[in-house]
């Protein structure tokens, strides 16, 4: 972050400098040309910084000219304005998913640590995956025969009952 704040003070002060170059050999503009501002900076070059009044009201607009610059780098370099990066793929991309197979195998060993009946929220906790994963695995396995369903007595929690466990 420091070194950020040091680059921005570099900016604002050859900026300053720049606009200078107006006082100094009559040439306006030069510190828009630098903030990449190159139409306004054609203007104030041709006309001697807007007759004097532009470069002059420039002095108070160069600190929010060097934002924007900086603003407008940040957001071709991919970055929101407070620096963190943009468009990055989502953690859940990068995350392992096991294939279907994997995963009914983590469902039956997590029935088993539970006593041969599982939820489909056991299953998604047991596993990481999402709840319609979960479901569409369960009740997969439920059409092969491998399962049978029912309803918790207390919660009425739908329960998914190996009977082989």
């Amino acid at each position: 972050m420091n070194e950020q704040n040091n680059a921005h003070k570099d900016r604002l002060l050859v900026s300053y400098i720049l606009s200078a170059g107006f006082f100094f050999c009559g040439m306006g503009g030069l510190h828009r040309f630098y903030n990449g501002k190159i139409g306004t900076g054609l203007l104030w070059f041709f006309t001697f910084g807007l007759f004097g009044v532009g470069q002059v009201v420039d002095l108070l607009l160069i600190p929010g000219m060097v934002d924007d610059y900086e603003q407008n780098l940040r957001l071709k370099a991919g970055l929101s304005p407070l620096g963190v990066p943009l468009n990055q793929p989502s953690v859940i991309s990068e995350v392992y998913r096991p294939t279907k197979n994997q995963l009914m195998v983590k469902l039956i060993e997590a029935a088993e640590v539970k006593g041969g009946a599982i939820t489909v929220t056991q299953g998604v906790k047991a596993t990481g995956v999402g709840f319609a994963e979960v479901e569409a695995v369960l009740k997969e396995m439920l059409k092969s025969g491998y399962v049978k369903i029912d309803n918790d007595p207390i919660t009425g929690a739908v329960t998914y009952h190996f009977h082989e466990i």
